[in-house]
């Protein structure tokens, strides 16, 4: 597909999501955004050729580079959604099964409240290779991108986070299914590497900006046709 038909489909996309919006019966629950977080370099970067860009590097007993205020802030980040929409890589490479490890090795520590938020949520693995799940509170679906995830946005609930790799993050991109994107941005340059969006770009509106001690900053943005 090339880039300019991709984009027509991502605009066409979010323009129907849109007038769903728009189109709600008065008293009707909005639907959920989903929100897509990812680590990005400075160079924009959020798949690197090399390792040690990122802040995000421990083994659950080293030091964890992120400073008090962003501990504080990631776990409340979980806090305003009920649902994990996970790429199939991200499930089958071991997502659900570290953070399971890591809220055993930490139980008392609040700095991890989040690892035990991930095994209380809701988590939606979008796969149509897998048919049944091997982790709890998961479930498959596997009835195409665009289908899934608009249903799970219809659904009532608070709002969706999506963890997945650059490849599942294009896509969701390139559907025009995203409705907030947030960076954290790491102060380094990974020089090469893969991008999120595609060549001819796409336009965003800021929605808040916070840096930390740290060196991370943490962006929030729409796409900029959502208004």
């Amino acid at each position: 597909m090339s880039l300019t038909r991709a984009r027509v489909r991502a605009h066409t996309a979010a323009a129907a999501t849109a007038r769903r919006r728009r189109s709600l019966p008065r008293g009707a629950a909005p639907m959920r955004k989903l929100t897509l977080q990812m680590q990005m370099s400075v160079d924009g970067r959020v798949a690197a050729e090399h390792d040690g860009w990122q802040l995000w590097g421990f083994d659950w007993r080293g030091p964890w580079a992120w400073d008090a205020a962003l501990k504080q802030r990631f776990n409340a980040t979980l806090d305003r959604i009920d649902g994990l929409v996970l790429s199939r890589p991200m499930a089958e490479e071991g997502f659900i099964d570290h953070w399971t490890a890591a809220a055993a090795h930490h139980p008392d520590d609040r700095d991890f409240d989040f690892t035990r938020k991930i095994l209380a949520l809701d988590k939606i693995v979008i796969s149509d290779k897998i048919e049944q799940p091997r982790w709890p509170r998961t479930r498959i679906a596997g009835g195409g991108l665009a289908r899934e995830v608009n249903a799970l946005k219809a659904q009532p609930g608070k709002g969706l986070i999506c963890y997945g790799g650059v490849g599942f993050a294009s896509a969701l991109t390139a559907a025009g299914l995203v409705d907030e994107f947030e960076f954290y941005l790491n102060p380094a340059a990974a020089g090469a590497g893969r991008s999120l969006f595609p060549q001819d770009g796409l336009a965003l509106s800021l929605l808040d900006s916070q840096a930390y001690e740290c060196g991370m900053i943490v962006n929030r943005y729409r796409p900029r046709d959502r208004g």
